[in-house]
């Protein structure tokens, strides 16, 4: 398995696969999926392509999830190894998407390709589901192909995604949940004026500070045994027309909530509009839900995934769900036990993004692991 998962993983980090473009990552892949007998499907949609493949039949279903798009290198002068060489170092694999993800991707590829050859009529059905938009608009990648899925009743049973969730050595955290993400976009009307005269003019920063001041300090919940309570961070504001003696007719707020599943994106939504009708504030608002939040508790994918990290590695992860968003959070509406377990997350999206190659060595036999543990 271990040259298998290097070669694999160099090959791709040398396709340069900026999302939303492929590069014939999953090209490459599936070439290696059709060859154990796996049923190839493409799902293309717009600038989009996505891999959904199956070998075997039946439940229970067990799907690898992962993309194959990276973000820029940005000035690839900074580098110290041009971040599409894929080139290894002193047992290090260097290259832009080393950690996140195409490494995982190679090691999943090379865990059910042992388990298949081992395995070729195995219970159950093995799956891969991979986009090549996860770092940009995550609008035309996992998102379709699980609504694609669902509207054909087709059903994920257990699915790991290979995001890189280690913190300090491999295998030390598992996320078994994220939170949800919602962006409100607030525009708060006023009048424009000039400053030497108020009474004609009605200044919306003056008239939203209390509003402001409210819906910063608001305490939605207090987290529970997995989530860390709701927060809200406002991210960007403006007004005026950059003279100093206009009066803004107009405020602009955009405020993000990371939140629990102590709450609801309609609570939230209520409470916001519930707290500007209080101030009196003439508005407008959009929404924008990214993604509701997620929770796998303890249970047969959890303990598969435990068990193999004590077994292959001989660490017992905590379990956790902090951090940004991924695509768990589409194939968990399906009713998926979803996790993610990947590399050292240390230097992804930097300059010099690596991850060791016994890493992703170890990474494929606690794949292996987890398929024994739920197929077998």
């Amino acid at each position: 398995m271990n040259h298998n998962i290097i070669e694999l993983a160099q090959n791709l980090i040398r396709r340069p696969s900026v999302s939303p473009d492929d590069q014939g990552c999953q090209q490459v892949i599936a070439q290696r999926l059709e060859q154990l007998g796996f049923v190839i499907e493409w799902m293309p949609f717009n600038d989009t392509l996505n891999l959904w493949a199956k070998h075997g039949s039946g439940a229970p279903v067990v799907a690898f999830a992962g993309h194959t798009d990276v973000v820029p290198p940005g000035d690839e002068s900074q580098w110290t190894y041009p971040p599409f060489e894929a080139k290894i170092v002193d047992d290090i694999l260097y290259g832009r998407g080393a950690a996140d993800m195409k490494g995982s991707l190679a090691a999943m590829v090379a865990a059910a390709e042992e388990y298949v050859k081992a395995n070729p009529n195995h219970a159950g059905t093995i799956a891969f589901l991979i986009t090549s938009d996860e770092e940009a608009a995550a609008k035309d990648g996992t998102v379709r192909v699980v609504e694609t899925l669902m509207a054909r009743g087709e059903n994920i049973d257990f699915c790991m995604v290979g995001e890189p969730s280690s913190s300090n050595t491999l295998g030390d955290v598992v996320k078994n949940g994220r939170r949800g993400s919602i962006t409100g976009n607030l525009y708060i009307e006023g009048i424009q004026g000039h400053v030497a005269y108020p009474h004609l003019a009605e200044n919306p920063v003056h008239k939203a500070l209390p509003f402001l001041q409210e819906l910063t300090a608001y305490q939605w919940d207090k987290g529970n045994a997995f989530f860390p309570p709701t927060s809200l961070q406002i991210a960007n504001i403006r007004a005026g027309t950059g003279s100093n003696n206009v009066i803004p007719g107009e405020l602009y707020v955009q405020f993000n909530l990371r939140y629990c599943t102590e709450v609801t994106d309609e609570l939230i939504k209520n409470t916001v509009a519930e707290m500007l009708k209080k101030h009196g504030l003439k508005y407008r608002i959009n929404w924008d839900l990214s993604g509701k939040p997620f929770l796998t508790e303890v249970g047969k994918l959890v303990d598969a995934v435990v068990n193999g990290l004590e077994s292959i590695v001989g660490i017992k992860p905590k379990l956790d769900t902090g951090g940004g968003t991924s695509d768990g959070r589409f194939i968990a509406l399906m009713g998926a036990e979803v996790v993610e377990l990947g590399p050292l997350n240390a230097t992804i999206h930097k300059v010099n993004e690596c991850v060791p190659v016994a890493d992703l060595v170890a990474l494929g036999a606690v794949y292996q692991r987890m398929l024994v543990n739920l197929l077998d």
